[in-house]
């Protein structure tokens, strides 16, 4: 569960197993299971054209298409022999570094809260429907699951180096508000978008900028987390983003910092 706050996350713990609780899916009631096939049901349709083939492809791998919140330990049993990765639950927003810190460790946080009905079209805070729905399907992919961990090691060193925020801009237009170039068609990668109806339809459909990604046009570009996105960058394609952070060092990775 990502929302960058570089600030806020130097002044709280850094160990990343402090913030994992119980996902406790016994809580959940029958309308908050109600709230995440009606997000399914009204998200998938649209989706289907206009998402990069991974996530599609891990939607049935993970059974995902069953109805109601999934349960972790269920989910982990069929995402962890695919690509070795885990989830793991949280009780809310992971500062940075522990954020960072567990992806090191071929985790992904999970939020064991999802959102109300009245709240179905953008929420501030990610939930359950954003983490697992938006990047899970993407991580039965072993080249996504490469990708992610090598993102999660070098956010670790970025922020003991003080480059939080340049590592914080780059996961943030690519894996969680990026586009990306398939089938020659603009297609939604970002997990932001993926779980968001609203911001789906405006990153793809809205006359906004949609300039080329590029490692140092989206490190020097700011950003908010708390409206739609002004711009989307757009990369050449998935696997070609996805080289390009995974080979990023942090050499690399301060240069990208560095004033123009």
């Amino acid at each position: 569960m990502f929302q960058p706050d570089t600030a806020t996350a130097a002044r709280q713990p850094t160990r990343w197993q402090d913030y994992v609780v119980a996902q406790d899916w016994a809580h959940f009631t029958a309308q908050e299971h109600d709230v995440w096939d009606l997000l399914f049901a009204r998200q998938v349709p649209y989706l289907g054209t206009r998402i990069v083939a991974p996530f599609l492809a891990g939607i049935p791998l993970l059974g995902l298409d069953g109805p109601g919140i999934p349960e972790l330990g269920a989910l982990n049993a069929r995402l962890t022999p695919l690509s070795g990765w885990t989830l793991v639950p949280v009780a809310g927003i992971v500062p940075d570094a522990a954020f960072f810190a567990i992806l090191a460790e071929r985790m992904f946080p999970i939020g064991n809260f999802i959102r109300g009905a009245d709240s179905l079209d953008y929420l501030e805070e990610p939930d359950c429907f954003h983490d697992i729905f938006g990047h899970v399907p993407m991580l039965s992919s072993p080249a996504i699951g490469r990708l992610m961990q090598a993102i999660g090691k070098l956010g670790v060193k970025a922020i003991a180096a003080g480059h939080g925020d340049t590592i914080a801009r780059l996961y943030w237009y690519s894996v969680e508000f990026g586009l990306a170039r398939e089938g020659g068609e603009v297609k939604i990668l970002g997990a932001g978008l993926a779980s968001s109806f609203g911001e789906a339809h405006v990153a793809i459909e809205a006359d906004l900028p949609r300039p080329r990604f590029t490692l140092t046009d989206a490190a020097r570009t700011p950003y908010r987390n708390d409206i739609f996105q002004p711009l989307y960058f757009v990369s050449d394609s998935l696997e070609g983003v996805a080289a390009e952070l995974e080979a990023l060092d942090l050499a690399g990775l301060k240069a990208l910092a560095a004033p123009l």
